[in-house]
């Protein structure tokens, strides 16, 4: 069995020194989490307001999902854009899926303000189709993509594929066709098996050293604003009509709105002073699956790269597929190589189950990841391969696999940044930017990622 290691936490500074909470305090803001969505929601929080913003972690530092996530940034859904739209409608749809690509913007926003130079790569990206009924999915989200007027996904098709001639008119102007060879080189593919591939903007970053450049700006920039406590457990929230008292062990928190920013994990217990059901709701409104990714190193000759590979099995928009990234990376000897990270097999968190990031890892894992690279990757396939880095991180999933943010309907000192289902890091800064303007008092146009009302 091998230890849950992470390549994302492996860059991390080993001398900061966590601060603890040690006395009661009061402030305007409480951010629960510590991770991408925590350390958004604070940045945008202090810059576009001028409240008092404390955030609780009860570990450490981008240690949950946001230290053991695949490090890849990209703005599709966990879900097709043609069942958004069936569910909202195409306005709103549409206008969420553009947010969330105008959220590159806040991410050239937050680094350009806080001097940051950690490699942040971008590229165009790929996804390996390997069945018509892929094909033909993601051609309908494109052509409801076009109709709502926003950026299409570039597609190419084989131009052997056995069903060209059934691809409806409506779908013209949406795909090109190329031999299969070319689609092959495209996803760096050994096998034969895909018949299509669709390209679009993608990127690779540490989204967990990201959160550490944050956090040294903000208490540099903020220091009478800002305050980080780590190890710092919540056993219980207690909402009250314009306050929050948070139980923090010996010490207690009071603040005027809080905010959750976590995988729905934590074991607290919401206690809602207007008596409306409140703990319940939230601790459903989240299931956990537990996600395990593998890397290793070679020579940095290649550029940065993000594919993923559906495979045949793969017939709905929510059935596990692979992916793949490629970035540079230091490692050790001050020599720059390229990181394969390479993820895809997962398994459901059951009712009431206990995850620790200190469980080991599967060695099965390892293997069924093995496979697939070996199946897939262009490698040689006699390779010794070594998985330097092993991890396994807890991501939580909403019911409709959309990112929850805002207020809570039945108590609005509470609101929500939760829920990365499996995609996390651009929604989560757009979360971020979001509920700062909630806080500010800013009137909030309706959005698919609002709270519903039971």
């Amino acid at each position: 069995m091998k230890t849950n290691h992470s390549p994302w936490l492996h860059q991390l500074k080993k001398d900061r020194v966590s601060e603890i909470l040690r006395s009661d305090i009061q402030t305007e803001v409480v951010i629960i989490g510590a991770g991408i969505a925590g350390m958004a929601t604070a940045f945008f929080t202090l810059k576009n307001t001028d409240k008092k913003v404390v955030i609780l972690e009860r570990y450490k530092l981008a240690h949950g999902a946001t230290g053991h996530n695949a490090g890849q940034v990209t703005s599709y859904f966990e879900r097709g854009f043609t069942s958004i739209v069936e569910e909202f409608g195409l306005a709103l749809a549409s206008s969420a899926q553009k947010a969330i690509e105008d959220t590159w913007l806040l991410l050239d926003e937050i680094y350009t303000d806080i001097k940051s130079d950690i490699p942040f790569s971008r590229f165009i990206g790929h996804a390996g189709l390997s069945n018509k009924e892929q094909v033909l999915q993601h051609l309908k989200n494109n052509s409801l993509r076009r109709t709502a007027k926003l950026n299409i996904e570039s597609m190419i098709i084989s131009d052997t594929a056995d069903f060209l001639d059934t691809i409806p008119n409506e779908y013209d102007g949406l795909y090109t066709l190329a031999p299969k060879e070319e689609i092959q080189s495209i996803l760096e593919a050994k096998t034969t098996e895909f018949i299509a591939v669709l390209s679009y903007q993608k990127g690779c970053i540490n989204s967990a050293l990201f959160c550490q450049e944050i956090l040294f700006y903000l208490e540099k920039k903020y220091p009478d604003r800002f305050s980080l406590y780590e190890l710092t457990p919540i056993s219980k929230i207690l909402l009250r009509k314009n306050e929050v008292l948070l139980d923090a062990g010996h010490h207690t928190v009071a603040a005027e709105k809080i905010v959750l920013c976590t995988n729905g994990f934590e074991g607290f217990t919401i206690i809602n002073d207007g008596g409306l059901e409140v703990n319940t709701r939230f601790h459903h409104m989240l299931s956990g699956t537990i996600g395990y990714m593998s890397g290793y190193l070679e020579a940095a000759n290649k550029s940065p790269t993000a594919i993923s590979y559906l495979l045949n099995a793969h017939k709905q928009p929510t059935d596990p597929y692979f992916y793949l990234t490629r970035r540079h990376y230091d490692y050790g000897d001050n020599v720059q190589y390229n990181l394969i990270s390479v993820g895809g097999p997962d398994s459901a968190l059951e009712n009431h189950a206990r995850y620790s990031h200190e469980h080991e890892y599967s060695d099965e894992m390892t293997k069924e990841i093995d496979r697939f690279v070996r199946h897939i990757y262009d490698i040689d396939p006699k390779k010794n391969i070594e998985y330097i880095f092993t991890w396994h991180g807890l991501m939580g999933y909403t019911k409709n696999k959309i990112r929850l943010i805002g207020p809570e309907p039945k108590n609005s000192v509470l609101l929500y940044n939760l829920g990365c289902n499996g995609i996390g890091i651009l929604p989560s800064v757009y979360g971020g930017k979001r509920i700062s303007e909630f806080l500010s008092g800013k009137k909030m146009e309706k959005s698919i990622f609002d709270i519903p009302v039971l």
